[in-house]
């Protein structure tokens, strides 16, 4: 007897994807999960483009993670420039990306992944029920709205971090109003993790390497070498060394790999190699709920997320309530030819961008690594293991099925915008 899965669009994920499975007499057969969105040629698309106008293109890469993007090009055009900004543009930086961060991870936990464990097919649908829960949400990704809104200049897209600096900063005002809402985000915050830590999450451990940028004393996110659990340890810069990409026929995505093997980033990465940096409360929290880092279950990325929650919010008060900030001058320089590399941690996971310019700072070449790519290897891996580990227990096509998607759910991918299934069949012959 065979089947056949097909998820046509995999449900609340940003973006479109596809999977099939084929499973005879009980054996798994096949598994290809791939994004089925046509290809979109960013890369191309900026080379002969000047240096002011990349990110600007690049960060329509993704609306979800557009700063993201917008940090990671400056970034990678400053490195090839030798241009070394201010304290305070990087602090900036940082509050535009935590504000990204807040409203990704509040976006991801309550609206795609929650619906999962408290059987609803939607946030909408729970919301009768949870008022409270998606209250709490939407205050949360508020908050991270006006602080990418207010440090950015405008909620998607922001226009004010360029080469070299900042166009406008915050007023005095902008920022008291914005520390107001940061505190009274936080006990929503805590709630969270609360709430994620209390979750019954199924057991999936595969010993898959674990990659992530690496902090001395905080979370990564914009800055820090490469590291693993595995013994990683490189710059930026080098990333070339231990990253391939390849392409497959079932999917318009590229798959990366580590020396031919898949490997996973993102938050619960992040957790697992930083996690001595977390507060006393956050560990609290935590050892009560009998939660420990490093783990290798993929079902724990939704409680690193609420985690990180906590985390960038108190991040960000402290960078407001420590500093002052003024209206720099930009930095003078002129374009040159040479290539610029970068790395930061967005919502998902690493984000490499690279540019090669030429003397007026004209872009030659550009290659760009998603953190979805690098982890749709591992996607892949995981579903097989977990389908196989299903059909032990005898599971029934619809138990498979949610288990699937939960499970794609919990790597948080971002194929580039929100989907829905439109359609799942499965064959028996």
């Amino acid at each position: 007897m065979s089947k056949k899965i097909t998820l046509n669009h995999i449900t609340k994920v940003e973006g479109h994807a596809k999977l099939n499975v084929e499973i005879e007499d009980g054996n798994l057969l096949k598994c290809e999960l791939g994004a089925i969105e046509g290809a979109r040629f960013f890369e191309g698309l900026v080379v002969g483009r000047k240096y002011d106008e990349i990110k600007e293109i690049t960060s329509r890469i993704c609306g979800i993670c557009s700063v993201g993007h917008s940090m990671t090009s400056l970034k990678a055009t400053e490195d090839a420039f030798g241009i070394y900004v201010s304290k305070q543009t990087k602090l900036l930086r940082e509050l535009m990306s935590i504000g990204e961060r807040i409203r990704s991870h509040s976006t991801h936990l309550y609206f795609l992944a929650l619906p999962d464990y408290l059987g609803y097919e939607s946030a909408i649908e729970m919301a009768p029920k949870y008022k409270k829960e998606i209250s709490k949400a939407l205050h949360l990704m508020k908050t991270g709205n006006e602080l990418v809104a207010t440090t950015g200049a405008r909620q998607m897209h922001p226009v004010s971090s360029v080469v070299g600096g900042f166009t406008d900063i915050p007023s005095k005002k902008q920022v008291r109003n914005l520390l107001l809402l940061l505190k009274e985000s936080r006990s929503q915050a805590i709630d969270t993790l609360r709430l994620f830590c209390k979750l019954k999450y199924p057991s999936l451990e595969l010993e898959t390497e674990h990659i992530a940028l690496e902090s001395e004393d905080s979370q990564p996110i914009l800055e820090g070498a490469v590291v693993s659990d595995k013994g990683l340890r490189t710059n930026q810069e080098n990333y070339g060394d231990f990253i391939d990409e390849y392409i497959v026929k079932h999917s318009t995505a590229k798959f990366a790999v580590k020396e031919g093997k898949s490997f996973v980033t993102g938050a619960l990465a992040r957790m697992n190699l930083n996690h001595e940096n977390i507060s006393k409360e956050i560990k609290k929290i935590l050892k009560k709920n009998k939660i420990i880092f490093p783990s290798k279950n993929i079902f724990l990325n939704n409680v690193a997320q609420a985690v990180e929650l906590v985390y960038w919010i108190d991040n960000a008060i402290k960078i407001f309530e420590e500093n002052n900030f003024k209206q720099e001058r930009l930095i003078e320089f002129k374009p040159k030819a040479g290539i610029g590399r970068s790395a930061t941690e967005v919502p998902r996971g690493i984000l490499f961008h690279e540019y090669e310019f030429d003397e007026q700072g004209f872009v030659k070449n550009c290659n760009i690594i998603t953190p979805t790519t690098q982890n749709l290897r591992s996607m892949e891996e995981h579903i097989k293991v977990y389908v196989k580990k299903m059909l032990v227990s005898k599971n029934n096509k619809d138990y498979i099925t949610l288990e699937i998607e939960k499970l794609i759910r919990a790597f948080d991918p971002c194929f580039s915008c929100s989907a829905h299934f439109l359609k799942v069949n499965w064959k028996e012959t």
